[in-house]
């Protein structure tokens, strides 16, 4: 196997859920932000943290690719997104590219 770097690009994003009052309403907000999200970009996209606050949430987007510059566009994008949509206003971002290679890994 020949030796291919490749791109994992993670994403944290905290939000500000203003006005919500309980743990079922943030769910339905989060859910129509990850179905939203997942639906316009190909990406993986959870819940990480704030499990239990009623008035934040943190997600996590990641994304796989063998273009660095691509994928940096793509999380960017990723974030405006979710920054349009006004369920849930995006407090601070944290954005992380790494390259990794296939000597860094066995495969079976």
């Amino acid at each position: 196997m020949k030796n291919e770097n490749f791109a994992v690009g993670t994403c944290a994003i905290k939000l500000i859920l203003h006005g919500n009052s309980s743990l079922k309403g943030k769910r339905s907000i989060l859910n129509r932000i990850k179905k939203r999200t997942s639906n316009n970009f190909n990406v993986s996209i959870s819940e990480v943290g704030d499990n239990d606050s009623l008035q934040s949430a943190l997600i996590a987007v990641v994304s796989v690719s063998n273009d660095k510059q691509y994928l940096d566009g793509q999380l960017a994008k990723v974030v405006d997104f979710i920054a349009s949509l006004t369920e849930a206003e995006v407090a601070n971002v944290e954005t992380n590219i790494e390259i990794r290679g296939s000597e860094d890994y066995v495969f079976l």
